[in-house]
């Protein structure tokens, strides 16, 4: 599977936008919290331990700007940060596979970010992180039905490249991909990351950067 080709103005538009600022703004734990829809969304999404955190971190170059739960599926807020002095929102949403927390705690949670990824007018496109070493799971099929049904664009990030043979990374991404082709909204260029080692990142900020018009 071939990597997503881009243009070195298109990378450097990446660096640029997440060389500036990268702030936490707030968590919000209900909808009535949500800051107002005045620019560009994309939200980061996956299971719990699948890397967010640590792929946010890399995209910012800021160590600690996103912090992991010692406790999977402890985060029970959307954290909201602001990218490039007001350019863009980025989101960080709650786990899925929720840890050692009640039946109704999980169901508020799921219902906060069910409401938010159906109405946000903002939100321009879902990266939906999964874990090179396992593939699509059930919660994450269970996350593209529900951005399907609700027509949000959304794109598959493969994370810790680094931890598994390359020809097995990209078998899974072929797979991923053949399995997206069923789906309306999906995008159809499966990424390959790893915050560790780098790999990836350019292109991902680049792909963010090319929603926005020029600075």
């Amino acid at each position: 599977m071939e990597a997503p080709s881009f243009s070195d103005d298109q990378i450097e538009a990446g660096r640029l936008l997440f060389s500036g600022s990268a702030e936490f703004v707030m968590g919000v734990v209900d909808l009535a919290g949500l800051p107002p829809a005045d620019r560009l969304e994309v939200c980061f999404a996956g299971r719990s331990n699948v890397g967010k955190s640590s792929l946010i971190n890399a995209l910012t170059a800021r160590a600690k700007l996103a912090r992991a739960s010692t406790e999977p599926g402890r985060t029970r807020e959307l954290n909201y940060f602001d990218i490039g002095e007001g350019r863009l929102f980025l989101v960080d949403l709650p786990g899925f596979g929720y840890a050692q927390v009640s039946k109704t705690q999980v169901a508020a949670w799921q219902k906060l970010i069910k409401s938010y990824l159906r109405g946000r007018p903002s939100l321009r496109r879902v990266f939906l992180l999964v874990d090179s070493r396992r593939g699509l799971m059930e919660t994450d099929t269970e996350i593209m039905d529900l951005l399907d049904s609700a027509a949000v664009n959304y794109q598959i990030i493969l994370t810790k490249t680094d931890k598994v043979p390359k020809p097995e990374v990209e078998t899974t991404a072929a797979a991923v991909a053949a399995r997206l082709k069923k789906r309306g909204a999906a995008h159809p260029v499966v990424l390959q990351t790893s915050s560790e080692k780098g790999w990836g990142i350019a292109e991902l900020r680049a792909e963010i950067a090319a929603f926005l018009p020029p600075a």
